[in-house]
């Protein structure tokens, strides 16, 4: 499993550092991290960063962005690639999207989870598809060790970690396994929003803390889902990294030797 790091605020912040692949190699520690949000760290975070990481990756949108934009970092570039083309209530946790939903979904329960799983599937649109590459792209190039975020460090950036981890070969039931981490390293806070969604709508129902939790956590099928979308378009995921993320076999290698031991 990826390595949980302690921060005053920066919650769901992960080193793949220690993870071990299906023929025994390990990701080394220090170089390839995954978090939320940076706009609300504290200078301790700041001075723990710092120094670690060259290269931060946002994978927000503008308005996401512009509403919470990061702290700075010294001595690291920030790169802005969203993953998603526009808002999407309950991945870029944008208030006005979010509200929308919570209250058009908030009793459906059923309807919150397919939701949930058709917006996995648009993580193999071919706008994100091409964002991830860049993505890619820049791992294998960064010199020291680079984060990337999302809102939450649930969805987009949950999604890169999977792409970066197939890559390197780590077991599909691991990579899964540690995709759904997330649901107890951010527990008290999923717990606190949905009782504040539930508050502000005026509903103490049980259909309400099923659903929202469905919209606000992660769940197997949901990255059962985005592979499946990746086997109906590519026909298996060594194709998608060959033709969709366009990594090719030479710049698989090239991340393999550069990223574990």
């Amino acid at each position: 499993m990826s390595q949980l790091l302690q921060f005053e605020k920066l919650r769901n912040t992960r080193d793949l550092g220690g993870m071990k692949t299906a023929d025994g190699q390990t990701i080394q520690s220090g170089f390839l991290f995954r978090s939320g949000h940076l706009s609300e760290i504290s200078d301790s975070d700041i001075h723990k960063i710092s120094g670690t990481v060259c290269t931060i990756i946002d994978f927000r949108t503008d308005k996401e962005r512009k509403a919470q934009p990061d702290r700075d970092i010294p001595g690291a570039s920030n790169i802005h690639i969203p993953i998603m083309d526009s808002l999407t209530a309950g991945i870029s946790r944008e208030k006005k999207a979010d509200q929308a939903m919570f209250k058009k979904l908030m009793m459906e329960p059923v309807k919150a989870k397919k939701y949930m799983c058709k917006t996995y599937q648009r993580f193999v649109s071919d706008y994100s598809v091409s964002q991830y590459s860049s993505f890619l792209k820049i791992i294998l190039s960064a010199e020291n060790g680079i984060l990337w975020h999302c809102t939450a460090g649930k969805d987009r950036a949950g999604i890169a970690s999977v792409l970066v981890e197939e890559i390197l070969g780590i077991p599909r039931d691991v990579i899964i396994s540690d995709y759904l981490k997330t649901n107890e390293y951010v527990e008290k806070d999923l717990l606190f929003l949905i009782d504040y969604v539930k508050k502000k709508n005026g509903t103490e129902s049980e259909l309400a803390d099923e659903a929202l939790r469905y919209l606000l956590s992660a769940e197997e099928d949901y990255i059962d889902s985005f592979y499946r979308a990746v086997n109906d378009k590519y026909g298996s995921f060594d194709n998608f990294i060959l033709n969709g993320l366009k990594i090719e076999e030479n710049e698989q290698n090239r991340l393999k030797m550069k990223y574990l031991e």
